[in-house]
C-alpha cells in the first residue's frame, strides 16, 4: 500500500546496526525535521551525530533526503559531514532513486526513515526501498506540515481498518 510503512519504530535513534546489517542495509536515508532534529530547535544534533558515527562504524551511510532548501540543511548538517539531498520534492521518489543509483546501491540496500506518511513513507514506497515510520520528535510542526498531519489522521484511520499502525521500540528483521 502506498502509505503503509514496512516498519515502525519509536525513533530513528533506536536503529540497531546489527539488525540493519542482517537486513543488508548499506544506507539509511532519513528525513530531517522531526525525524532527526526537532524542526524548531537543534538540541538533538548531538544524538544525530552519534547515530551517524554508529552507522559509519557499521559501514552504513546516513543520507538526509529533505524537502528543505540547501541553505537550511547545510547549516545543520555540514558541521557533522552528513550527506544530504535538498529540495527532494517528496512524496516524489526521484531524489531517493537518484541518490541510491549514484551510490550504486540496490533498492534492498536502502531504507527510508521519516515521520510523515504523506511525504517520507510514500516517497520510500514509490522508490521501492524499505520504509520506516517513526514518531515525530516533538508534537508541533511548521505550518505546511500541519496540513499534511490533518490528512495523515485520515490515512491512519483507513490503515487501521485492515491493520493498525503500532510503533515498536526497535526494528526487527523480517
Amino acid at each position: 500500500m502506498l502509505f503503509r510503512p514496512r516498519y515502525t519504530i519509536d525513533t530513528i535513534y533506536h536503529l540497531d546496526t546489527d539488525v540493519l546489517k542482517q537486513m543488508g542495509i548499506k544506507a539509511v536515508f532519513s528525513d530531517l525535521d522531526n525525524t532527526l532534529l526537532a524542526w524548531n530547535e537543534f538540541e538533538t544534533a548531538k544524538k544525530m551525530d552519534e547515530l551517524n558515527r554508529r552507522l559509519a562504524v557499521a559501514d552504513i551511510k546516513l543520507v538526509i533526503i529533505s524537502n528543505n532548501n540547501a541553505e537550511r540543511i547545510g547549516k545543520v548538517l555540514d558541521p557533522y559531514h552528513i550527506a544530504y539531498v535538498a529540495k527532494a520534492k517528496k512524496p516524489l521518489p526521484f531524489a531517493i532513486t537518484k541518490k541510491r543509483e549514484n551510490m550504486n546501491l540496490s533498492q534492498k540496500q536502502v531504507m527510508m526513515v521519516g515521520d510523515q506518511l504523506i511525504t517520507d513513507i510514500q516517497a520510500g514506497n514509490l522508490a521501492g526501498v524499505k520504509s520506516v515510520l517513526v514518531k515525530p520528535l516533538i508534537q508541533t510542526d511548521k505550518w505546511n506540515t500541519r496540513i499534511n498531519r490533518f490528512f495523515e489522521k485520515i490515512i491512519f484511520f483507513f490503515l487501521a481498518i485492515s491493520h493498525p499502525v503500532t510503533f515498536k521500540e526497535t526494528l526487527k528483521n523480517g
